[in-house]
Formats: structure tokens, C-alpha cells, sequence
């Protein structure tokens, strides 16, 4: 059977890196910002200024396009060159999304089944990381919103991250035809005992921003929903730790009918979130860095960024050619069911069929693949 029914792209890419770093303000692009470096009373400071890279596609909840990947290597290494950045802020468009990682329309359309295509733009996505971890300026991840998949990692490859209390945190893969290996199989050991990366990796379990930060993964946690004049925590979290069953409850979600109570409130306000207390955050720690020797700044952070690109430079290669042999299997399963949840009502494939085909040993073709994904709804 076969599956005419999934939109297919024909129009090559251009994988070259330096024609077009694809910044600007329409979307999908990367936007590129120096704003003047400001004390703590607000005043700008003369030739000094901070680099914003932000990811511009909230349509498509900040998920990177191959041009956008490209925008965010070039962003970065006009910051790392530049002498008048004293740091960088890596962030997103709008009230929901740092980033959901790569463009699952793009994967699906264009990528799927083109195995050496997608290795061309894993490259890039190496790339990308390296940009963060090379750069020679510290990088905050400003999280204003989603960081899951391919947006956890880039998020991850930066020094230190300050989140919107709105923020969740995690990986996709497994559950969408992929593997957490664009950095956080590599970072995550770093970051947390084996027992927590392996858990965080292959369970595609979303962590709020506070259970981020009781583990000691980011910086710092803000509220961003400012209600008549208060300022009010995530409505859908546990903020507050008690003891059940023996273990601390924390940063988990609500249950039952606080949490609908949560979410109704969420979509009555989250359009409107208010980042006042994010940025005093991000800028406060912009002008500590801007108070220390620069050099000793960047060899200090230098000398902690090592840990990670150890594991980092040992893997991505690998990582790579791994990638792109699966766009042939189970990533064509996974992304073209997430692309056309929209006809099919369902964004997964059916595992337990897909797992009796494969003990039945049927081979891996279209008549396969159609038997495991959505049918198109009437």
C-alpha cells in the first residue's frame, strides 16, 4: 500500500553554511540583536553590549528549519567575535516555546527516506552545538517557554539557562523516531546521576522548570503570569514540596480537578505573559560576567564547558551517520505521524502492531509502514 496520502518536498536544500545566515524579522528565521549592556538601574552603558539570538517560528512552537539552523551558527559566531559583546542570550519568540527542536513538517516532507540529505544537515546541527559551546562569550539560555527534543539539547550546550516558571523540559524522540542524540545522551550523565539521564532520555517524561531546578539543571525559576498586579506560579505545578508515600513531591503536576482548574487558567493568561522578572534575572547575571576579567571569564567557563564536549566530540560523528540511516525507518514513522496528526487524529504510530511486524519479521516497506500509522479521518 502506498502512502500518497503523506506530502512529500522535491525542492532540494542548500546545506552550504555561509551564504545566507537567514536572519530577520519574518518567520521562520533567526533574529540577531546587539542591545546596549545596562546597569543595575537600567542605564545603558556606553560601547558595551549584549547579543540576542532568538529562534522566530512560534507557529511552529521555535522549532529550527534547516535556514534557521544556519542563522543560529552564524549568530553565534559574530557574538564570539565581536569585542563589544559581553555576553549572549539564546531564546525564543512568544509565551510558549523556547524551542521544540527540529522542524518535524521539514523532516517529514523533505528528509524522510533522503538518508544522505539528512546527514548534510545533521552536520549543520553539529555545528550549531559547537557554535554554542565554542563561543567565547557566555551564553544564557533565556527558556521563555517549551524546551523539549532538539531545544532541550541547544539549551543544554549553553552555560547557564534561566526559565519561565511556564517552562517544560524534555525529550521526544523515542516516541517520534529518533534518539536524544544531538547532546543530551552526552550532556545529561554530566548533569545527573546514570539513573535520572536514563530516565529523562528514554522516558519522553516532561519535567517542569522547578523539578529542573531541584536537580540542579538551570539556574534559575521566575513566574511570568502577572494577574491584577500579583505575580502568580505555574497553576499546574506543585510548588510547594510535601511528603507522600515517603518520597518529596515537588515540581510534579497537579492531579484531578486542580489541574483542569490549572489549565483553564493557563489559557486564559499565558498569551499574555509578562517576562519582567525573566529578564532582571538574565540581566542581572550579564552584569556580573561584565564585572570580571573577561579572559578569566571565558577560560573559567571554558574549563567547565570541557566536560561536556568531551562526551560531545567523542559521540556526534557517530551520532550523525546513526541519524541519518534511520531516516529511512523508524524517523520516517515517527515524524510522518507527527506531520499528519492533523488527517489522522494522531500524532504516534501504533508500537504494538509495529513491534508484532517486526517479530513477525515482515519486511520494512510501505505496506509495512501503512499498517502501523493513522488511517485519514473522513
Amino acid at each position: 500500500m502506498a502512502l500518497e496520502w503523506m506530502p512529500r518536498e522535491n525542492e532540494p536544500k542548500d546545506h552550504s553554511l555561509h551564504r545566507n545566515p537567514h536572519w530577520g524579522t519574518e518567520a521562520p528565521c533567526v533574529m540577531y540583536e546587539k542591545k546596549p549592556l545596562t546597569d543595575p538601574k537600567g542605564n545603558a552603558v556606553d560601547k558595551l553590549f549584549v547579543a540576542w539570538i532568538t529562534l522566530n517560528n512560534p507557529k511552529q512552537f521555535n522549532s529550527y528549519t534547516t535556514d534557521m539552523v544556519k542563522g543560529v551558527i552564524a549568530g553565534f559566531e559574530n557574538a564570539s567575535l565581536d569585542r563589544q559583546v559581553v555576553a549572549v542570550v539564546f531564546t525564543g519568540t512568544g509565551p510558549y516555546a523556547f524551542c521544540t527542536g527540529g522542524n518535524t513538517k521539514e523532516y517529514s516532507e523533505f528528509y524522510s527516506k533522503r538518508c544522505d540529505e539528512y546527514g548534510q544537515y545533521m552536520e549543520l546541527f553539529n555545528h550549531m552545538v559547537d557554535a554554542i559551546l565554542a563561543c567565547k562569550k557566555p551564553v544564557i539560555c533565556r527558556v521563555n517557554g517549551m524546551r523539549v527534543a532538539g531545544g532541550q539539547e541547544i539549551g543544554l550546550a549553553c552555560d547557564l539557562a534561566v526559565s519561565s516558571d511556564l517552562a517544560i523540559f524534555g525529550q521526544a524522540g523515542p516516541k517520534h523516531g529518533s534518539a536524544p542524540a544531538g547532546g543530551s545522551s552526552d550532556f545529561l550523565p554530566w548533569f545527573l546521576t546514570a539513573e535520572d539521564a536514563m530516565y529523562n532520555c528514554v522516558s519522553c517524561e516532561m519535567w517542569s522548570a522547578y523539578k529542573m531546578k531541584a536537580k540542579g539543571m538551570i539556574s534559575k525559576v521566575v513566574p511570568v503570569l502577572k494577574v491584577d498586579g500579583k505575580w502568580v506560579r505555574n497553576p499546574t505545578i506543585i510548588t510547594d514540596s510535601y511528603v507522600q508515600d515517603g518520597e518529596i513531591v515537588y515540581g510534579e503536576s497537579k492531579t484531578g480537578d486542580d489541574l483542569k482548574a490549572g489549565r483553564d487558567f493557563l489559557k486564559q493568561h499565558q498569551a499574555n505573559a509578562d517576562f519582567e522578572l525573566l529578564d532582571k534575572e538574565v540581566h542581572n547575571i550579564i552584569w556580573k560576567f561584565a564585572n570580571l576579567f573577561p579572559g578569566c571569564l571565558i577560560k573559567s567557563i571554558d574549563g567547565i564547558r570541557q566536560k561536556k564536549k568531551f562526551f560531545w566530540d567523542t559521540m556526534k560523528n557517530d551520532h550523525r551517520h546513526w541519524l541519518a540511516a534511520n531516516m529511512s525507518g523508524e524517523a520516517f514513522l515517527g515524524f510522518g505521524a507527527f506531520n499528519t496528526k492533523k488527517i489522522t487524529g494522531q500524532d504516534t504510530v501504533d508500537f504494538i502492531k509495529f513491534r508484532q511486524n517486526v517479530a513477525d519479521s515482515m519486511m520494512w516497506n510501505d505496506e509495512m509502514f501503512a499498517s502501523v500509522l493513522g488511517k485519514p479521518q473522513k
